[in-house]
């Protein structure tokens, strides 16, 4: 009859000079006391040179477990550094929790959250914060370097009425949306950068990003036209108060940006351990290779999102035959090397969030009803030099689809005096903050050059209130 077997714990194992780290949830199987004081005597050489005992019939787990690396887990800080908060009344605890863990990071220097904010990925959208010598690249965001670009024209604004189903027309012709691509994409110099040669990832997406080049993504992105009003007569672009025809774009990186920062994201993860809460907030340090690489991929994914977008607008000038008198562009989800107030270096991530120095311009969007915004930075210090970019979400996607009723957004819409051509209930104007309150909470943070007002709105969405022929 077999005997009744017992173990060596876990707890017995450290009394031996097993390693603590090592010992949880180990355990020797033995059957008598005299196997017991064997196994003592053996563990000893176990211990001493366990790469002799990984195939042992006996040893081979505890072995192989001393072998093994002990993953250490990088502790943050207990309490959060002081950071600002725009527009708190309207911003979920979500985001507010997850810029509350980011500040408790080792590497953050300071942090800020704007008025449109909500909870992401990391940093929450609208997250501002600035760390040391250390890029994260979910603090960044997926689609790097997405981007808004405005083209004014001196046109007036009368061509939107008379001729509308011409610009319809247009957008639907030199647009492409989600996995659309043009049949002949056109060619761009950013497509000859040294990295599609010199960084394995980068090289492997280069035919993806010929073929996508010159198109936008989906889910709130667009290319549409409205009215700006030129409201600064001291404007940086030399043009007379008033209204003027404009194109305005929103758009990424498309594939090419998002499996960067998938890629390097997991690398950071697997590098930089952090508690369950701060995982995706994993950081690559800017004195390593790996950051360095990922900067530099980084960099390349935004001018090619800024390619797209002179694309865009190049097809559109060509359609209008009319060349625009100014363009204005700024970019978020993405990181930036400036200086904080004492002159030292800083990485500064923005994912959501729009630089705002002291003379910089932006646009920063409603929704498709409500007005956008020219605007000029102010160069506050407590927001590390940073704006909204955009209204910011009221409703998730799926509270959106879920919640609203179609045949009243589209009766929205159509009061508004708007045109959409493809969009889905989860980018109706209700899903998003009142803009108006939202620059009303960074009023210290800009000044207001002009206004922008859609007029027709091209996206991609997954139900349609509206398609051309």
């Amino acid at each position: 009859m077999e005997e009744n077997k017992t173990h060596i714990t876990g707890g017995e194992l450290i009394k031996l000079g097993y390693p603590e780290g090592k010992a949880i949830g180990v355990a020797m199987e033995v059957i008598n006391s005299k196997e017991i004081d064997n196994a003592k005597e053996s563990l000893q050489e176990v211990l001493s040179k366990p790469e002799d005992f990984v195939d042992h019939e006996v040893f081979a787990p505890i072995a192989k477990e001393l072998i093994a690396p002990v993953e250490t887990v990088l502790p943050l800080r207990e309490t959060p550094d002081l950071y600002k908060v725009y527009g708190a009344e309207g911003i979920e605890q979500g985001a507010l929790d997850q810029i509350e863990t980011a500040m408790r990071l080792p590497i953050a220097k300071s942090g800020a959250l704007m008025p449109d904010a909500h909870q992401g990925y990391g940093l929450p959208i609208g997250g501002v914060l600035a760390t040391e010598n250390a890029v994260i690249p979910y603090g960044v965001g997926v689609d790097i370097g997405c981007r808004m670009c405005m083209t004014i024209y001196d046109i007036p604004e009368s061509i939107l009425d008379d001729r509308k189903e011409d610009l319809k027309k247009m957008l639907v012709r030199n647009t492409k949306f989600g996995k659309a691509t043009f049949k002949k994409p056109k060619d761009h110099e950013v497509l000859e950068d040294r990295l599609f040669n010199e960084i394995q990832i980068v090289g492997d997406l280069k035919d993806r990003a010929a073929a996508q080049i010159g198109t936008s993504g989906g889910g709130n992105h667009f290319v549409e036209f409205g009215i700006t009003e030129i409201e600064d007569e001291n404007n940086e672009f030399g043009l007379a108060k008033g209204h003027y025809l404009a194109l305005l774009s929103h758009s990424g990186s498309r594939g090419f940006g998002a499996t960067i920062a998938k890629h390097y994201t997991k690398l950071a993860m697997e590098n930089c351990k952090l508690p369950h809460e701060a995982r995706h907030l994993a950081w690559l340090d800017l004195d390593t290779e790996l950051g360095q690489e990922y900067w530099l991929a980084m960099n390349l994914a935004g001018e090619y999102a800024s390619a797209c977008h002179h694309q865009i607008h190049e097809r559109m000038a060509v359609g209008l035959r009319a060349n625009p008198v100014t363009m204005i562009e700024n970019h978020h989800n993405f990181a930036w090397k400036e200086k904080d107030g004492n002159g030292d270096e800083i990485i500064v991530h923005r994912k959501g969030a729009t630089p705002a120095g002291k003379g910089v311009l932006g646009i920063i969007p409603g929704s498709m009803t409500a007005p956008g915004f020219i605007v000029r930075g102010k160069g506050d210090e407590s927001s590390i030099n940073s704006a909204s970019h955009g209204a910011g979400r009221a409703m998730s996607r799926t509270q959106a689809k879920n919640t609203l009723d179609k045949e009243v957004v589209v009766s929205h819409i159509h009061n508004a005096g708007v045109e959409v051509i493809g969009s889905g209930l989860d980018e109706a104007p209700m899903a998003y903050k009142d803009i108006k309150q939202v620059m009303e909470s960074q009023k210290d943070l800009v000044d207001v050059v002009g206004s922008f007002q859609p007029k027709i709105v091209r996206m991609c969405g997954d139900e349609k209130f509206h398609e051309v022929d």
